[in-house]
């Protein structure tokens, strides 16, 4: 094997290692399977409090994809995906012992903890993807996510036989945590082997191939540089606004359905539903992207969710699992999409750390989604009727529509920077 077969080789497990440990990372798109038997069991019914387990997690993801990607410049991918499968496995083991009395703790292990180890491998792993095929972010990125997505199909039904067989909802959740984070450990430790970055000199060779197909250089910003950056502040905020509808549904889909009189058996269906299609939005959105452009991709996106959101409780019987199905395919296109965005912009070369500053929208997108749904979702509890929880996703809509208008004034100062470059040079 000459050396450039050995380089293709390196690129290829380095991207297929990621992939198995987004596919991992899929569990924290399943919390609705157990948002129930948690908020029964720990939370005394409070659906608001559960469902801030989960927030918690995206919110720790964001922190420690910034702290992660700083350590993986300085260090190695290798050792921050090692490290973060640990914290992650630890997290998880943790929650399994948490008990009514010290409910706070379920914060601290599955949604920190767990937050934390999730955040250390899932924008380290998506950057060290891209240093590899600088030239297809966008096909790369969805690849790469739409494994997160995958994950969700392959755990559903596996976490809900678990449960099932450890004691039943509101019992057997826990003894999932400790199998969960067996498996976390053990992918994660083998993924970590393969994750090397591209040797000295590829990385700029490729970046300047793809660069020149498309007419224009890209500048690598340093953190600090995109920090000051206009820019970045209406990417994050888009961010937030954007995903607040998807967060909703993935977070409450199961007990939606039940509610909305699917047996419990096939309310299942909601989740794989909404898991599936997160997963095919991801890798066909990457792909679009890469076709019409991040901005076009992400205005489209947002209006569907718009619309979409507006629509979540008014369907009955199987009909809900479709609606869920394409909030899920429109929610992952955005995932896919800003990790795109964000290296188009700023760079590839600090990308798993200028992407954890803009995971920051996602988090508060998660805290604050969580807590209007949880509202009103205690609210539709008791008044026995899941309509009352209507308004948590009109505000859902309206914050799309702000999405789009944000948009559009990034379109415009983009077009304004990239007249001062062309000017400069």
């Amino acid at each position: 094997m000459n050396e450039s077969q050995n380089v293709k080789r390196k690129g290829l497990l380095a991207v297929f290692a990621s992939i198995a440990i987004q596919l991992t990372l899929g569990v924290a798109y399943i919390w609705s399977v157990f948002q129930r038997g948690i908020a029964d069991s720990i939370f005394d019914g409070n659906h608001a409090s559960a469902g801030l387990t989960f927030s918690l997690l995206l919110l720790a993801l964001t922190i420690g994809s910034v702290i992660g990607g700083k350590l993986a410049v300085k260090y190695t991918t290798r050792m921050v995906v090692l490290i973060g499968g640990i914290i992650l496995s630890a997290g998880f083991f943790a929650a399994s012992f948490v008990k009514p009395e010290y409910a706070w703790l379920l914060w601290v292990t599955y949604g920190v903890m767990g937050g934390a180890g999730m955040g250390f491998t899932y924008s380290t792993t998506i950057a060290c993807a891209q240093k590899w095929y600088p030239h297809k972010k966008g096909l790369v990125t969805g690849v790469i996510v739409s494994a997160l997505g995958l994950g969700g199909v392959v755990f559903t039904p596996l976490v809900e036989r678990l449960i099932k067989n450890f004691g039943g909802i509101g019992t057997g959740e826990f003894k999932t945590f400790v199998v969960l984070s067996v498996v976390f450990l053990v992918v994660c430790s083998l993924g970590s082997i393969f994750l090397v970055n591209p040797p000295a000199g590829y990385m700029s060779e490729a970046a300047s191939a793809a660069s020149a197909k498309k007419g224009k250089a890209i500048k690598d910003f340093l953190p600090s540089q995109m920090l000051k950056s206009p820019r970045f502040y209406i990417i994050t905020l888009v961010y937030l606004l954007g995903c607040m509808g998807g967060l909703m549904v993935i977070n409450f889909a199961k007990p939606i359905a039940i509610d909305k009189g699917m047996a419990e058996e096939t309310a299942m269906i909601g989740v794989l539903a909404i898991s599936m299609f997160n997963s095919f939005g991801r890798l066909i959105w990457g792909m679009i992207s890469d076709k019409i452009g991040r901005k076009n991709t992400i205005i489209i996106l947002l209006a569907g969710n718009t619309i979409l959101s507006l629509f979540v409780l008014s369907a009955e019987g199987y009909w809900i699992y479709a609606l869920i199905a394409c909030v899920g395919f429109f929610y992952g296109g955005l995932i896919s999409t800003f990790p795109s965005l964000t290296a188009d912009i700023f760079g590839a070369k600090h990308m798993a750390t200028n992407y954890g500053f803009v995971l920051l929208g996602f988090g508060g997108g998660a805290i604050i989604s969580s807590q209007i749904a949880g509202y009103f979702k205690n609210a539709a509890e008791q008044a026995g009727d899941i309509e009352k929880m209507f308004p948590a996703f009109v505000i859902a809509s309206c914050c799309a529509v702000g999405g789009i208008a944000l948009m559009f004034v990034l379109k415009v100062i983009n077009k304004k920077a990239a007249l001062t470059a062309k000017n400069v040079d």
